[in-house]
Formats: structure tokens, sequence, C-alpha cells
């Protein structure tokens, strides 16, 4: 498949890139919001994410392009800034610092960088980072485990960019396998990867893009993220049970039964955090029995209810999303989804029956450009499947 970053590293080095790296983007049917807590989450990567065609720089010297954004990145091996430049390549300067810290680095790279489908939701800063640190380790014959990539490249997130993630986005990046849904636990990162059952009806991974790109640090999702660790201290303080450091305080280390005790207790933003949290747990425990059942109906039906957790309990979605999310609830052939990623832009993704995929294409366009006419020229509809995760 020839990409476009091959052609353009070509024009603007005058030779091949010798290697071409892939790193899948990712969905989270069942599982949002609750990897910063410790939780339980599944996901699937898609046949969709980011490519990096890239040679070594011997000099040390990184040198990127996006094809996606107009600002270039340079800087060297060994002299990253402490401070952000409030770009893109942000989360490329983290990753470099993170894998720094641990090797030592002697050869930068030239690259440029393309995704495949538009940002917002399908966790593309994750791929970005994943997909640059697995080159850089290539060019300087660095092996990292899968879970160093995933902490790595968390940790840049956290860390530099300043966003309070988990590691959903980087475990479905990194684990995922074809036609295999990813249950994972992100407090000790042990996975199953549950086969799809040969009884399973076929299904497509259905992304409507709304129009709205966003950015996750400027958004709420960190605010989200402290409502979490107040709750769960308070309910802490009010059983009795011992606590630490606030920023070491997860929703995972409550007992369900203390939250049923105490929770008509906390404000009541706190109180629909935990709610959210909870019901979330229960609904990733039931999708995954489902999905080993080859159940696609009665998953896709718990990936609605997380949706409408996500609107109404973690009070989240944009007015475009929510109306992509209401059109896909009344959609014949759609199995279920919800809105992906953090949920304030971007898009939804839907597990959707391959025989309806006109009507629902047509309904949903329909439905959603009535209500936002001024995002015709951005929204779309993309037909996605599962996919490997990276190549390490």
């Amino acid at each position: 498949m020839s990409m476009k970053c091959e052609e353009k590293f070509y024009e603007t080095y005058r030779k091949s890139p010798e290697g071409v790296a892939f790193c899948p983007y990712r969905i989270c049917p069942i599982g949002a919001h609750v990897d910063h807590q410790l939780g339980r989450v599944t996901g699937l990567a898609i046949d969709r994410g980011i490519h990096f065609a890239y040679s070594p720089k011997l000099n040390g010297v990184i040198e990127l392009m996006s094809l996606q954004f107009e600002k270039r990145a340079q800087f060297h091996i060994r002299e990253v800034s402490d401070t952000r430049r409030e770009d893109w390549a942000d989360y490329l300067r983290g990753v470099t610092i993170e894998l720094a810290q641990k090797y030592t680095l002697s050869v930068g790279l030239c690259g440029i960088i393309e995704g495949s489908l538009p940002i917002g939701g399908l966790s593309s800063s994750a791929a970005v980072a994943i997909v640059y640190l697995t080159a850089l380790c290539r060019v300087n014959r660095i092996s990292l485990t899968p879970i160093e990539i995933i902490n790595m490249s968390m940790r840049s997130e956290n860390n530099y960019v300043g966003v309070n993630s988990g590691k959903l986005d980087q475990s479905c990046e990194v684990y995922s396998r074809k036609n295999h849904l990813l249950y994972l636990d992100t407090r000790d990162d042990t996975f199953e990867l549950i086969p799809t059952a040969p009884q399973m009806k076929p299904y497509d991974i259905t992304i409507f893009f709304s129009g709205v790109e966003r950015t996750l640090a400027g958004s709420k999702f960190n605010m989200r993220v402290d409502e979490c660790r107040s709750a769960a201290y308070a309910l802490m303080a009010f059983a009795g049970m011992e606590y630490g450091k606030f920023s070491e305080t997860y929703f995972r280390n409550v007992p369900r039964s203390v939250y049923d005790e105490y929770g008509d207790r906390l404000p009541d933003a706190w109180r629909k955090r935990a709610e959210h949290w909870y019901t979330e747990q229960e609904r990733v425990v039931k999708g995954a029995e489902a999905w080993r059942r080859g159940d696609i109906e009665e998953y896709g039906r718990l990936s609605f209810e997380s949706g409408r957790s996500s609107i109404g309990n973690w009070e989240t979605g944009s007015p475009e999303l929510k109306t992509l999310y209401d059109i896909m609830c009344c959609t014949e052939g759609i199995y279920g989804g919800r809105f992906s990623g953090a949920g304030f832009k971007g898009c939804c993704m839907a597990l959707t029956d391959p025989d309806y995929r006109e009507t629902i294409s047509r309904k949903v366009t329909d439905g959603y450009l009535k209500a936002f006419p001024e995002h015709k020229d951005k929204f779309r509809v993309e037909i996605c499947h599962s996919a490997d995760g990276v190549e390490l």
C-alpha cells in the first residue's frame, strides 16, 4: 500500500525512507473513562492508524513533519526542552525524554507522519507516540517490551503533555489482535484476548466523524480525573478506611459496598462520576462474557448503555456527539456504540451489521446533517475492521 508519507519523504529528502512504521487507532466500546482509576476495559485496534516514514540521522537530530499539521518539529535527541511547545510534537518530545531516561540514545531520525483518519476520539495521540517510539528504538537498536512501550507513552502524556490519562489507549494499540477482543485489567496489566466466537454475527466497526476536532489537554478531562479521586478519597474517609496520598487514590481501591453505603453523601457531581465508574465496571465484565458467548447484540446493548452513562453520569459529550449517539440508538442494524475517546468532540463508533451498511450510512448522515448542516464538508462515515496492534 503506497502511503502519502512515503511520497512526501521522497519529495523532501530525495531518497526513499529506510523504514515505514504503523500503529493502529483503537476503539473502546465498553470501559470508557475508567482506566485512570485502575479499572477493567475492553477494546479493539482497528485497521486504520498512523504511518511513519523515516530514516536515521546519525547526528542525533530529530526532524519531523506531519501531513495533518503545518508546523515542523526539530530538536536534538539529548537536548529536549523541558517545557512544552504546545504543538502536535509535544507527545514525541515527551516520549523521547522517557526513553532517554532509561537508555542511551545516539541516533536521531527524520520522518513524515501521516494519520489515515481525522483527529479526535480514536487515540491518535497515543498512536503517534507509539509509532515514533518504535522507530526511535529501531534506529538506536533498542528492544522494548510491550509494557515498556505502553508505560513510556502513557508517562509522556501524563508528565510532559499534562493529560492525566490511563493506559487504555496504549494497551489497545499494543496488545490487540485481529478478530479478538482485548479484556484488560489496568490495575495489574493482566489481559486476555477473547477470540470472536464462530457463531457470532458478522460486524463492521463504523466510525462517524462529527467534523469537530478536539484537544484533550484543553478539555475537561483532567477535571473529571480529579473529581474521581476526590470522590474516592471522601468515600474512604466516610468508611473509616486508611488512605494515603491524594494522587494515589483510585476508585478501584474502594469496594462497591462502600459506595452503596456512603455514595449519597457525596456532592452531586462526584456521586455521578462514581456511579459511572462502578456501573461501567459491571458492564465491562458482562461485555467480556457476552463476547465469549458470541453474543454481539448483548455486547452492543451494553456499549449503548455505556454511552448513556457517559452522557448522564460522566457529563461529557458535545451537542454534535450526543446527536450522533441518539441517531445511532434508533438506527436498525447498529448493534451498539458510543462516542469514542474523551467525548468532548471527535467521533462516535458503532458495531454494525454489514447487511445494513448503506442504510445505516444514509440514515445517520441525513439525521446528523439536518441538525448540523455546518459540518457537511467535514462529516464522514468510515467502515473499519479489527486489526493487530503495533508491530514491535
